[in-house]
């Protein structure tokens, strides 16, 4: 009976203080001056998938749903035996390559102290000739070895650069081949919160295959909607205000980020003034990147709450708007 009093009076308190949080920012919203547009909306997390860039099985997922995640963290691996087994033939083929191109290269120095030999005994039977001491058949005989000899060099000097471009081809596919290992680790490409694990352990993805869910808390907005007459007052990069129910005692900093070209919901007719501001116009409200970062376990996707927007440029705010974050 006793337990069933206390959770009785836990229950009420609970409701006392939700109904306490709509009412203080019902009324704080009732108590503004017509200076100060409002709307409800709710906060928003940027939403960024963590997927596969080429096919594989998950081997490892080191993250769990609602982990603090920092940027370039490693969040999972796909299975790499397959490509390191061609890592390593690409590997071989440039020793390969590396072991023809020393073979080539003491080729080519053979051939060219054979063509300098073959040079020098053409230029002695030219002077031999001249002086009619050799045959005219001997002359041309060595004029012909020194042809053999420079075509031969050409080709050595050939098979240097044609093993040189196979050392090349391996180095590139062994780059090739490491950048795909590489990519099978998937890497937070910014800090921020796991939201959902898609797939688990052993799980057989396609080329791009989703993995995680990862929420950017360095990027918290709300998304809100005015009609005309508040929506033409807004200028991007302007100074807004958001009250939350959940916590109600603080005001969040945050700015106009985007304010749509086109009405959201257009009524068929628009001659009246009424009917005109039923045009509702989508307004981003962006939380600075530092408020968003500092307080990113407090501004949680989904929270319900309050905007606000100075409609005078040199209007100060009320009292109850200025900021007051949390903790403060």
């Amino acid at each position: 009976m006793k337990k069933s009093l206390v959770w009785g009076s836990v229950a009420v308190l609970l409701v006392l203080a939700a109904a306490g949080a709509v009412w203080v920012n019902q009324y704080r919203g009732q108590d503004m001056p017509d200076t100060i547009g409002s709307a409800n909306g709710r906060l928003e997390v940027g939403r960024i998938d963590i997927a596969t860039k080429y096919a594989g099985r998950l081997r490892e997922l080191s993250v769990s749903e609602g982990d603090e995640v920092a940027v370039d963290q490693i969040l999972a691996r796909l299975d790499t035996t397959e490509m390191r087994t061609q890592l390593a033939g690409a590997q071989a083929a440039q020793g390969r390559a590396q072991q023809a191109v020393a073979r080539a290269r003491a080729e080519t120095g053979a051939r060219q102290v054979r063509e300098k030999l073959a040079r020098i005994e053409l230029q002695q039977t030219q002077g031999l000739r001249s002086d009619d001491l050799v045959s005219k058949i001997e002359l041309q005989r060595r004029q012909l070895s020194l042809q053999g000899e420079s075509a031969g060099l050409a080709a050595a000097d050939a098979a240097v650069g044609e093993a040189m471009a196979a050392g090349l081809e391996a180095q590139a596919q062994i780059a090739r081949i490491q950048s795909v290992i590489d990519d099978m680790d998937l890497r937070a490409p910014v800090a921020g919160r796991i939201e959902y694990r898609v797939v688990e352990v052993g799980a057989v993805l396609p080329a791009g295959g989703r993995v995680l869910t990862l929420l950017n808390t360095a990027d918290i907005y709300m998304t809100v909607f005015w009609p005309a007459r508040v929506a033409g007052h807004l200028r991007i990069g302007q100074d807004a205000r958001l009250v939350l129910d959940g916590v109600p005692a603080a005001v969040i900093p945050a700015k106009v980020g985007f304010v749509a070209s086109e009405a959201q919901f257009t009524p068929k007719y628009v001659e009246t003034v009424n009917e005109r501001d039923k045009l509702m116009y989508r307004v981003k409200l962006q939380v600075p990147p530092d408020v968003a970062r500092r307080y990113a376990s407090l501004l949680k996707a989904g929270m319900t709450g309050n905007a606000y927007v100075n409609l005078q440029a040199d209007a100060a705010w009320p009292a109850e708007l200025d900021v007051a974050l949390p903790g403060d």
